[in-house]
C-alpha cells in the first residue's frame, strides 16, 4: 500500500516560462504530442487569440531543443508524452527566442527600428555568453549595427565551424504592427514594412539561415494575419497552421482536456464533488465555444482565462464574484479601430455591427478569406469585419456561413460596448433595485427595475432592430454587473427538450444555493402589439410558451433533483412595455 502522500499542485497563472511552471509543480495540460508534430513541418506560424498560451508553447519548444538543458530533460519532459516518445532532435540546437510583445512602437520609423535593433542586438550578443564553448570564436557584434548583420555573423560561425544549429522562435511576431494600427499610425506601419526596412532585412535573414541549415526551424506565433501578407515578399517559407484540423487543439484546452484537469485539481484540494456539475456549467458558459477550424467538431476552451477562474475559486473557495480577470479583457479598441470608429471618423459601422452581435448574434463570412493573407486595406472592409474578430478571439465559427460571439464573456463586452456607445447609465442609478432584490428575490420587481431605469434611455432607433435576445442579452449583463457574488447566469443552455434562454443559478456556496430560474424570453414589436388589438394587462400567457418552459424545467430537475425551480415568461412589446409571467410549478420537489 502506498501511504506517500499526495502533492498538492499549483494553479500557476499566467506563468509562460515552461521550467518554471514544472518547478513549481503547476497544473499542466501536456501538449507535447504537437513537438514531434512541428518537427514534420518547415518554418510553422500559428495564429491565436491573445490569451491562449502562445507563450507557454514557445518556452515548451525552447527547453526541449535546448542544448543546454540536456541535463534537465528528465525534469521537465519526463512524465510528458513527449519524455515517453522522444523525437531524437531534443537538446539538439541553439535557442534564439525573439519576443516583440516588447518592442516599443513610439511616434517615428527611428524609434521602432531603435527598439528593435536594441532588443534584437542584446539577445544575439547574450548567445556568446549562454552557449559560451560553442561561439567562444564568434566575430564580434555590434550593438548599434543592423539585426541582420549580426545575425548573418552568427549564422556563418555556424556553418564556418560546423557548429549546432539555431532554433528561432519569435513570439507575438505581430505585436508592433498591432500597436500601430490601433494607434491611427498606418503610414508608420507602411513604413516599416518597405522592403529596405530593418524588418523586412531581419527576415531575409532567417530564411537565408533555413536555406543553408544554420538555422534549423523557425516558429512563430501572433494574433493577425496582416503582418503575414506585408512580410511575404521577405519570408514567404512559412507555413500558416492556424486552420490546419490536425494542429487545432495546439493552444486551448479540449473538453477532454478540461475533464481531467478539474479531475485533479478538486482531488487535490479537496472539492465536494457534488459541486462540480454547477462548475462545469459555468465554465462551459464562460470560457468554452472557440471553433478555429470547420464547425461541427470540438470547441476550445480559452486556456488561460480557465486557469485564472482555478487560481481565483482557491482564493474565493468557491465560484468567484468577477469571472474574467480585467488585465484579459480584448481590448475593445479593435471594434472601434476597426469598424471605423476613432479620432475624426464616424461610428455608424460601429454601431451597426455591436447591433447585430447583440441583437442576432451572428455576421455572414466567407469561409475562403479565412486562407487568404489580408493586408492592412482589406483589413478594414467591412466584408473582413467578422473575419478579422475572429482571428482576436472576439468571433468564432458558428457554421460555414455565420460566426457568432463564443461565449458569456464575449456577450458580456459586447453588451458593455454597446451601453458606451449609447452612453448609456449602468453604474449610478440600479443600487436600491439590486439591494432590494438581494434582501427578497423578486423576478418581476427586478425587471421593473431593469425597463424602468436600463430601457427607458434607450435611443428611439434601437427599438426598429431589436428582438428577445437583445432583452435577454442587456437584463443578463445588467444583472450581472451587481448580483454576481450571489449568482451565476446560463444563457441558450441545451436540454433534451431544447435551449433555454435564460437562467438564473445560485451559487452553491452562497445565500441563494439551489434557487434556479428559468425564464423564457417572448418579443412583439410596437406594429405587431398593436395589431393585437389589447393591453398590456389584458395580455394573456401562450400555452405554447407555458409548456416550452416546464420541458425546459423538466429537464433541469432530472440534473439537479434538489433544485429550488421557478419558471417566468418575460414578454417584451417594443419599448411600450412588458409583462412578467410567473409559471405555476408543477413539481413537487420545487419552491414556487
Amino acid at each position: 500500500m502506498n501511504t506517500t502522500p499526495r502533492v498538492k499542485k499549483r494553479v500557476a497563472y499566467a506563468e509562460a516560462n515552461y521550467a518554471a511552471l514544472i518547478r513549481k509543480n503547476g497544473y499542466l495540460v501536456d501538449k507535447t504530442e504537437y513537438i514531434a508534430k512541428l518537427e514534420w513541418v518547415n518554418n510553422p506560424i500559428f495564429l491565436r487569440p491573445r490569451r491562449f498560451g502562445k507563450s507557454l508553447l514557445r518556452s515548451m519548444l525552447g527547453y526541449y531543443y535546448d542544448l543546454n538543458e540536456a541535463e534537465n530533460s528528465e525534469e521537465l519532459f519526463g512524465q510528458t508524452w513527449i519524455g515517453q516518445n522522444p523525437t531524437g532532435q531534443q537538446n539538439q540546437y541553439m535557442i534564439l527566442a525573439f519576443d516583440f510583445s516588447t518592442l516599443d512602437v513610439g511616434t517615428s520609423v527611428d524609434e521602432v527600428e531603435n527598439s528593435f535593433k536594441k532588443q534584437c542586438n542584446d539577445l544575439l550578443m547574450g548567445l556568446r555568453t549562454q552557449y559560451a564553448s560553442h561561439l567562444e570564436n564568434l566575430p564580434e557584434l555590434d550593438r548599434t549595427g543592423p539585426v541582420a548583420d549580426n545575425l548573418k555573423l552568427i549564422i556563418n560561425a555556424i556553418k564556418a565551424n560546423n557548429l549546432p544549429p539555431l532554433y528561432v522562435t519569435i513570439d507575438e511576431y505581430d505585436n508592433f504592427s498591432n500597436q500601430l494600427i490601433t494607434g491611427y499610425m498606418d503610414q508608420l506601419f507602411y513604413e516599416l514594412m518597405a522592403d529596405d526596412s530593418s524588418l523586412k532585412t531581419f527576415f531575409k535573414t532567417l530564411k537565408e539561415g533555413r536555406k543553408t541549415g544554420a538555422i534549423a526551424n523557425v516558429f512563430i506565433t501572433g494574433v493577425l494575419p496582416i503582418t503575414l501578407d506585408e512580410l511575404a515578399s521577405a519570408f514567404n517559407v512559412g507555413a500558416y497552421l492556424t486552420l490546419r484540423p490536425d494542429f487545432d487543439a495546439m493552444l486551448g484546452f479540449t473538453q477532454t482536456e478540461v475533464a481531467q484537469l478539474l479531475d485533479e485539481f478538486y482531488l487535490d484540494h479537496e472539492i465536494d464533488p457534488g459541486t462540480r456539475n454547477e462548475v462545469n456549467t459555468v465554465i462551459k458558459e464562460q470560457y468554452n465555444g472557440y471553433h478555429f477550424i470547420a464547425p461541427g467538431g470540438q470547441a476550445l476552451y480559452n486556456s488561460s482565462i480557465l486557469m485564472y477562474f482555478l487560481d481565483e475559486f482557491l482564493a474565493y473557495d468557491g465560484i468567484p464574484e468577477f469571472l474574467t480577470d480585467m488585465n484579459l479583457r480584448t481590448d475593445i479598441s479593435w471594434v472601434n479601430r476597426l469598424t471605423g470608429g476613432g479620432p475624426g471618423k464616424g461610428v455608424d459601422n460601429t454601431t451597426a455591427f455591436v447591433e447585430q452581435l447583440l441583437n442576432e448574434n451572428q455576421i455572414s463570412y466567407d469561409r475562403t478569406m479565412l486562407t487568404t493573407k489580408f493586408n492592412l486595406r482589406q483589413f478594414f472592409k467591412p466584408s473582413f469585419y467578422p473575419l478579422s474578430f475572429f482571428y482576436l478571439g472576439m468571433l468564432t465559427r458558428r457554421d460555414h456561413f455565420y460566426m457568432q460571439l463564443p461565449n458569456l464573456n464575449m456577450r458580456q463586452i459586447f453588451a458593455e460596448y454597446f451601453n458606451e456607445l449609447h452612453e448609456i447609465d449602468t453604474a449610478t442609478r440600479y443600487g436600491e433595485m439590486m439591494q432590494r432584490f438581494v434582501d427578497a428575490p423578486n423576478l418581476e420587481e427586478l425587471f421593473d427595475g431593469y425597463w424602468q431605469e436600463y430601457v427607458s434611455q434607450l435611443p428611439e432607433a434601437v427599438f426598429s432592430k431589436m428582438n428577445e435576445n437583445f432583452y435577454r442579452t442587456t437584463f443578463y449583463q445588467l444583472c450581472s454587473r451587481y448580483l454576481s457574488p450571489w449568482f451565476t447566469w446560463n444563457v441558450e443552455r441545451s436540454y433534451p427538450s431544447g435551449k433555454s434562454d435564460l437562467e438564473f443559478v445560485g451559487k452553491y456556496h452562497e445565500k441563494f444555493a439551489n434557487l434556479r430560474w428559468v425564464i423564457e424570453f417572448k418579443y412583439l414589436s410596437n406594429t405587431k402589439f398593436k395589431k393585437l388589438e389589447t393591453t398590456i394587462e389584458a395580455f394573456k400567457l401562450d400555452e405554447d410558451d407555458t409548456d416550452q418552459i416546464v420541458g425546459y424545467a423538466t429537464d433541469l430537475l432530472k440534473e439537479y433533483p434538489e433544485a429550488q425551480v421557478e419558471q417566468f415568461v418575460i414578454y417584451c412589446f417594443g419599448n411600450i412595455g412588458y409583462r412578467v409571467f410567473p409559471v405555476p410549478s408543477v413539481f413537487p420537489s420545487s419552491k414556487s
